[in-house]
């Protein structure tokens, strides 16, 4: 280990060995994991500049760069310092400095080694990118990514010019353009590192390797590949036909609406044609472009919102009670998805329903689960099974008796719940927190009758739980401070993103949602087409139309929450026509195989024409062709009017848990930031005359909230007003 001390205990710090070999040491005091701030990329030159000493004068042999923290390499860049930038050629010199650090290491004369334990990303990849070698630890922790897609950049210090040179084209498009990380595995199959060593001998094997290529023995040869891959990437032809697919794949997931993949693109193929020194170039200068585009600031925007909700409740969190075994009351889809997540993270869990059929499906459902994650390679065999052994199933309450929370899943109707809830109060210890996965019934009407009401809480968790990130934490008028902080840690144990919300008529999303889908309702109503409608609302980036929601949500469950946010808010939720003579006609949506839509084996198979019969009695005989601005209005605008309603009221206490819980639960475009961040872009006085527009025509539906009737008086945003 090294012995010499060199430069301090600055981070990082440089020393050399008795054996002659260096050590860049990445240990930043102040954080849990690495950042490459500014301070740290001056240090780090300090240290490669003294590196480059040591190697000319021949007292050092080889270096390792690596992390003095257990869990990380090195994070990735400041991300505050990215936000910061307004101005491109600022943003291009930013990159050009970074490149000029990184050519000191790959300069260097001497075998030059990244040791990889834990998480390696962003600016940390272009890091190990700069060496000569890459060595990755087994630890699950281990994971290689290149995230700066997801921030709306791209990878600007090296690593979108030197990852394609490495592990070829296709392997690095993966990664470009993904924002993925791949774990050790991966990483060695497609060239990244080339060797994989045991954690707990990781700087032990590090300094061998080291000392072997100081010594000139060569090291295992990279993986060549399969022979089609060979010449998809090594041929121009098949380069050009890599890139043109990359695109059309692209454009096929974002719309276009979002520039940086195009831009990693164009610098892949321009770079891959020049030398490295004016391949880097042409990255840099991208950098300064995608930099200070508003896409880039609104996802950045994003990143800051998740990262907030990651530190907790902050005064609450000493609250919070942690959670080793789980009980989930229903073992249908929903309750067996949340037991399958909760055992994927270790927690024992013990489903409950009234019927041994109902337990075996959810086992099963739960099982399938993990199969996929094995077919996947998220998962080994002997892990899915492990996994699987901490579910178990049964009839009885007595087996919940020692859970410490317990997740109540079962139908949506509140005379079921609540004899539900009183069955389970009376089965388990008296600190353990009960959790409704209700996602419009109030849980201050659940409550009621309950020996323990402070116990209880809301944890609506969206559909598929395996897949959606949101979880609703819903803090009844009873729900304890360890309520909520309990069910707030364990999402975020889950991995899920939790939004406090007060009890309500169908919460945030839920609201929201309602008057977004009934109003795609009114415009079949006024004569527009099902493409037309749910066009617009892609155009404008939602994941699907409104329509098409609809459908995947299913008919029956969409009009349920309809006539109950219609009971609750009044004439404005009145739900429009065709929504009604759809909801009477007997189609499911999705799960039926019919609704707006026809479907095979599952999938959206085009419009189903014969659904206009259907409407027949709420929609004109013939569709005419509204403009697609109006359309896109009119759904937006719904949207936004009643999310203010919403903050008015005090469901959601700032702009950003509208803006992180639309994101997270309906697929809100991103790239505009959120609902409450995209509608201060358009300026509140703007809003508040088109909604009294659209009121004038189309009634009451639009009448301006009372919060944005006053917030245009003050000329304050929803974030000037509702901010941290």
């Amino acid at each position: 280990m090294p012995t010499t001390q060199l430069q301090g205990s600055a981070n990082p710090s440089f020393e050399v060995d008795e054996n002659g070999i260096g050590w860049i040491t990445f240990d930043d005091p102040n954080r849990k994991l690495n950042i490459l701030d500014e301070p740290v990329m001056r240090r780090l030159a300090d240290a490669l500049d003294s590196a480059a000493s040591r190697a000319a004068d021949g007292s050092m042999t080889a270096l390792i760069v690596r992390s003095g923290k257990g869990r990380g390499f090195v994070a990735g860049a400041d991300i505050t310092a990215i936000e910061a930038v307004e101005d491109p050629a600022e943003g291009e010199q930013a990159s050009r400095l970074g490149q000029e650090i990184f050519g000191k290491l790959e300069a260097l004369s001497v075998p030059t080694i990244a040791a990889i334990h834990g998480l390696c990303l962003g600016g940390g990849t272009e890091l190990a990118l700069s060496c000569d070698f890459r060595l990755a630890s087994d630890s699950p922790t281990t994971a290689i990514g290149l995230p700066e897609v997801m921030l709306g950049i791209l990878p600007a210090w090296g690593g979108t010019t030197r990852l394609p040179r490495l592990v070829g084209l296709q392997a690095a498009l993966d990664l470009l353009l993904s924002g993925g990380r791949a774990r050790a595995g991966k990483a060695k199959r497609i060239g990244l590192v080339d060797e994989i060593f045991p954690q707990e001998l990781f700087d032990e094997k590090a300094k061998a390797f080291a000392s072997d290529r100081a010594d000139g023995k060569p090291p295992r040869a990279r993986p060549r590949g399969k022979l089609v891959t060979r010449l998809l990437d090594g041929t121009p032809p098949g380069r050009a036909v890599v890139l043109r697919m990359a695109r059309k794949q692209v454009m096929k997931r974002t719309g276009g609406h979002y520039p940086a993949p195009l831009k990693i693109l164009d610098v892949v193929k321009r770079g891959g044609q020049v030398p490295q020194a004016v391949a880097l170039g042409l990255e840099a200068a991208a950098a300064g472009e995608l930099i200070v585009s508003s896409v880039s600031k609104n996802l950045i925007h994003i990143f800051n919102l998740n990262e907030a909700a990651k530190k907790g409740l902050g005064p609450l969190d000493g609250a919070a009670t942690s959670v080793a075994r789980l009980g989930v009351l229903g073992a249908g889809v929903m309750g067996g998805g949340i037991a399958q997540l909760a055992a994927y993270k270790g927690i024992v869990v013990r489903m409950k329903d009234i019927r041994h059929e109902a337990v075996s499906g959810g086992l099963r459902h739960a099982r399938d689960l993990f199969e996929k994650a094995v077919q996947r390679r998220r998962l080994r065999r002997r892990e899915a099974d492990q996994h699987m052994e901490l579910i178990s199933g049964g009839l009885d309450y007595q087996s919940l008796s020692g859970c410490d929370l317990i997740v109540e899943a079962v139908v949506e109707r509140m005379d079921v719940k609540r004899i539900v809830l009183r069955e389970t109060e009376d089965a388990v210890r008296a600190d353990c927190i009960i959790a409704s996965n209700t996602s419009s019934l109030s849980i201050d009407e659940m409550s009621e009758g309950l020996e323990r009401p402070e116990n209880l809480a809301g944890m609506h968790f969206f559909n598929p739980v395996h897949k959606m990130p949101l979880v609703e934490v819903v803090r009844g008028s009873r729900s304890s401070d360890r309520a909520v902080a309990t069910i707030y840690a364990l999402a975020l144990e889950l991995g899920k993103v939790p939004v406090v919300t007060a009890d309500g008529p169908g919460f945030l999303v839920n609201r929201v949602l309602g008057p977004y889908l009934n109003e795609a309702g009114h415009l079949l109503a006024d004569g527009a087409s099902i493409e037309d409608v749910d066009r617009a609302a892609v155009e404008f980036g939602m994941p699907m139309g409104p329509l098409r929601l609809v459908d995947e949500v299913g008919i029956d469950v969409t009009s349920h929450a309809g006539e109950s946010l219609h009971k609750a808010l009044g004439d404005r939720l009145d739900p429009s026509a065709p929504l009604v003579a759809l909801a009477n006609s007997g189609r499911l949506g999705k799960k039926g195989g019919a609704g707006f839509y026809r479907y095979e084996n599952g999938k959206e198979a085009g419009v189903d024409e014969s659904v206009y019969a259907a409407l027949k009695s709420a929609v004109p005989s013939e569709r005419r062709t509204l403009d697609q601005k109006e359309i896109r209005g009119r759904l937006v605008l719904a949207m936004i009017n009643e999310a203010a309603r919403a903050l008015d009221e005090g469901v959601v206490a700032r702009a950003a848990d509208v803006d992180l819980a639309m994101i997270m639960g309906t697929g809100f475009p991103p790239f505009r930031g959120g609902l409450m961040r995209f509608a201060d872009t358009i300026h509140l006085k703007t809003l508040l005359s088109r909604l009294h527009e659209m009121e004038d025509v189309h009634g009451e539906r639009f009448t301006p909230a009372p919060l944005i009737e006053r917030l245009a008086a003050e000329d304050r945003s929803f974030y000037e007003a509702f901010g941290d």
